[in-house]
């Protein structure tokens, strides 16, 4: 194991935040910003968030980020719905991680796209990332768009940036909103308590916009149409966790195993765009999987 980066901030740095300081010795900002997630980062023997302002004197420490081996293929199950040769539209079904980390290091949705004959993803710093532009929990199922180039790549970071990706969910939650439409408007980061689980009681606030629309009312439940406006991590479980109604069988903010589900009740949708390089008006659609299907069905029986 690598030994840890050991930095002490000159005057000259005093006042910089944690991240742009760390970012010319890491070699990007991104690369620190995930670093700073992972909790590889302290500052005189503790974590700060990414937004600290670095004092004169202060010893930052970069602990070696975990090896993750990547493998040139994976096994995990896709179906692509739509590619060009610029990017594609990827239908990830629930249980596959999207990339390598700490725990997952092979079966993963970036090793088998790798793993193509032709057409492969690529783009970004990260080659254990190669074209992934934003993600999925492993047990939410759905629709990711992914890059084949590093021009692609970066125009398609830069859109879902600037919030012109439209990425709808549909999400089964315990109980109904009071409202048929809302917008959940909390900022999200690291639980204060439990830095494994995000949350709105968090000391690295990062902004945070969801909006819901009401698809169906059902016994001690309710469907959701979900719109992310940003990407946080676990937005949507966090969001309506927050406001009193939880994904079902959400086994991290909510109840597990409610409704007989075998995982939360939550799946990518629907994906609209316009290609960033042919202007092409992309609208693709996902159906819910079998299970998630299933379990809307015997609710909607009960409604008779």
């Amino acid at each position: 194991m690598p030994d840890p980066l050991l930095l002490d901030v000159s005057p000259e740095a005093a006042g910089e935040r944690l991240d742009s300081f760390l970012a010319g010795p890491l070699g990007s900002r991104a690369k620190a910003q995930r670093l700073l997630d992972a909790g590889l980062v302290t500052v005189d023997g503790k974590a700060q968030p990414k937004r600290h302002k670095v004092a004169a004197g202060e010893r930052i420490e970069v602990a070696p980020e975990p090896h993750v081996e990547q493998e040139p293929a994976g096994d995990a199950p896709f179906t692509i719905v739509y590619e060009d040769e610029h990017l594609l539209l990827v239908d990830k079904p629930a249980g596959v991680v999207v990339h390598p980390a700490p725990g997952h290091r092979s079966g993963t949705l970036s090793q088998a796209l790798a793993g193509r004959t032709s057409g492969a993803a690529a783009g970004g710093e990260d080659p254990g990332r190669a074209g992934i532009v934003h993600r999925l929990d492993r047990d939410t199922s759905g629709l990711l768009v992914v890059a084949k180039s590093e021009q692609a790549h970066r125009e398609l970071k830069a859109m879902i940036e600037a919030r012109e990706v439209r990425r709808e969910y549909l999400a089964l939650v315990e109980g109904t909103p009071p409202a048929r439409t809302g917008t959940i408007d909390a900022p999200i980061g690291r639980d204060r308590r439990v830095r494994t689980r995000m949350s709105t009681e968090t000391d690295d606030p990062r902004d945070a916009r969801t909006h819901f629309t009401l698809e169906r009312a059902l016994p001690d439940s309710a469907l959701l149409r979900v719109v992310l406006e940003t990407g946080r991590t676990h937005q949507i479980r966090v969001h309506l966790q927050a406001i009193g109604f939880p994904v079902a069988g959400d086994p991290d903010y909510g109840r597990a195993g409610r409704f007989g589900l075998q995982r939360q009740f939550l799946h990518a949708t629907r994906l609209a765009f316009t290609h960033p390089l042919t202007g092409e008006q992309i609208d693709v659609s996902s159906p819910l999987p079998p299970d998630l299907a299933a379990v809307l069905a015997q609710l909607e029986s009960q409604l008779d």
